[in-house]
């Protein structure tokens, strides 16, 4: 069954990290990975290609939604049955792939990794941020999550086939709830255990307190 799911990793300028991300990952059993190389200015997809991942790349860098948009059509082309997102900075917990994997056998069309249901210790910006963005997310869409921003999330092919997106930014999270709604997808949240290492924490692109800003204005300015 494994042999039918795929691990996609967006990815920008992760060289440093990203070759034992893809380790972790095989050492849970999950031998199918992608990485979208966001046009890294560094040798990110020549280190993802010799550790063993399929690698896609974008010549300019388009953004963390444009990555992932990327790497889900790649899965639907291969006829994926599950396709699981992770971040390729080393921040998420590789054991956790099993969590969402054998949520979205047991049914679940989306299975979403909430970073509050286990304790993490998450900056404050992030913590307000995600706060606001759940908030908005119920108001907008009716639906109820604890982390609305997490980027490690599963899919199954139902899911797959029907979600639609348009943002290349990281508005990108918030449409997917958008569309688990509209398509009455079923969902379920799942622990996840999340580190910030300096390293993650360095990341000029990561979703920082402005980004986060910027996110909550574009959300609420696509539903004006």
């Amino acid at each position: 069954m494994k042999g039918k799911v795929y691990i996609l990793i967006p990815a920008y300028n992760e060289s440093k990290v990203i070759s034992k991300v893809i380790s972790d990952i095989k050492k849970q059993g999950f031998e199918n990975i992608i990485v979208i190389d966001d046009g890294s200015s560094d040798n990110t997809y020549e280190v993802a290609q010799k550790s063993g991942a399929k690698v896609l790349r974008h010549f300019i860098n388009r953004g963390k939604g444009a990555a992932v948009k990327t790497g889900l059509q790649a899965c639907k082309i291969l006829n994926a049955d599950y396709v699981i997102t992770m971040d390729g900075d080393g921040q998420h917990e590789s054991k956790d792939l099993n969590l969402i994997f054998n949520e979205l056998k047991s049914g679940c069309d989306v299975v979403l990794g909430s970073r509050f249901l286990r304790q993490n210790e998450m900056p404050l910006p992030n913590r307000i941020f995600n706060y606001v963005a759940n908030i908005l997310t119920y108001f907008f869409y009716g639906i109820k999550v604890t982390d609305s921003q997490s980027g490690f999330r599963g899919y199954n092919k139902k899911a797959l086939n029907l979600i639609e997106t348009q943002s290349e930014e990281y508005e990108f999270d918030t449409e997917v709830l958008r569309e688990i709604s509209r398509h009455n997808l079923k969902f379920s949240e799942v622990p996840i255990m999340v580190y910030y290492t300096d390293y993650s924490r360095s990341k000029n692109r990561k979703q920082g307190f402005i980004n986060g800003l910027k996110t909550l204005y574009n959300i609420i300015i696509k539903q004006l």
